[in-house]
């Protein structure tokens, strides 16, 4: 039997407490069912008796305190809630008994921005994480030495696991049930929850705001740089990478693919009429650079989301 502890932060999302204990529960009653013992023991672990969320909405009983656990197999991270630089704050005590317990042979999954507490405890040096695409500015500058792939709804290294965005969380379950347990018993979890399989990308949901949250002023001048500051176009180029993250060539892409998104959700253009809007006149070009930034075809993208 696999142990599964499920952290209740002080800022946690409820769901994402709830979630993951309804699906290993799930799980356990299919063995039930099929006259086997339990494969999960899911246990509720908290530093107080009593943890209130949402200003007090909800009040959570752990099933044990954190001290009291001595080894677990499985450490879900659930995803927070508010400032997240305050939620690291608030949930400081959580993190040496995280790295003992990875350091002892357990595995450790964040679900959505539970990420950055994941991050917080420094496992995550040098190693690929996920999280939500709207935090990917934020973690960046946080943890500068990890590998953030906000494209991947799941992202697995060293036993250290994290999802994308909102509910691709269930994405992660359902890998972790299968790591777990097996295949069938992933597709049964995944057909009794109605979820859709496979899904590795949360690329498509995106959308691009720019990267304005820097202190490089000049940057935002873009129009008027070469003119009024003198700056080369060497240089321009790094200072432009190094305040939003992305190239030139990407910002522009990003800002391009952003509208024509837009427009292929709300219009009745052609995808031909909104390639051309957008500034394209190849449609192979428009078409590599749209996939590549959402993951799905211009046509793909508007039968969904029209």
């Amino acid at each position: 039997m696999k142990t599964v502890s499920i952290l209740i932060l002080e800022t946690s999302v409820p769901a994402a407490i709830v979630d993951p204990r309804y699906m290993f529960s799930a799980v356990n009653e299919f063995y039930k069912s099929a006259g086997h013992q339990p494969f999960f023991k899911i246990q509720l672990v908290g530093l107080t008796k009593e943890v209130k969320l949402n200003d007090g909405l909800f009040t959570v009983h752990p099933d044990v305190l954190l001290k009291d656990v001595k080894k677990t197999d499985l450490i879900i991270i659930p995803a927070i809630g508010g400032d997240v630089k305050l939620a690291i704050k608030k949930n400081k005590d959580f993190l040496p008994w995280i790295v003992q317990q990875y350091k002892g042979g357990a595995e450790v999954a964040s679900l959505c921005i539970g990420a950055f507490i994941l991050a917080s405890t420094g496992l995550l040096k040098d190693k690929e994480c996920s999280t939500h695409w709207l935090f990917t500015n934020d973690f960046k500058e946080m943890f500068p030495d990890v590998k953030l792939v906000s494209d991947k709804t799941v992202a697995a290294q060293n036993g250290l696991y994290s999802s994308g965005g909102a509910t691709s969380y269930w994405t992660l379950l359902l890998y972790l049930v299968e790591k777990y347990t097996s295949r069938e018993m992933s597709i049964m979890a995944s057909k009794f929850c109605l979820l859709d399989m496979g899904r590795k990308s949360q690329s498509p949901f995106v959308m691009f705001r720019g990267q304005k949250d820097h202190e490089d002023c000049e940057i935002v001048m873009v129009d008027e740089l070469a003119d009024k500051y003198g700056i080369g176009r060497r240089t321009f180029e790094r200072r432009f990478k190094k305040a939003t993250s992305n190239t030139v060539v990407e910002y522009m892409q990003r800002v391009k693919m952003e509208a024509a998104k837009k427009q292929l959700e709300s219009g009745r253009k052609t995808v031909s009429e909104v390639m051309h809007d957008v500034g394209y006149a190849d449609t192979k070009a428009f078409r590599d650079v749209f996939k590549k930034v959402t993951g799905m075809s211009p046509v793909d993208y508007r039968a969904k989301y029209n």
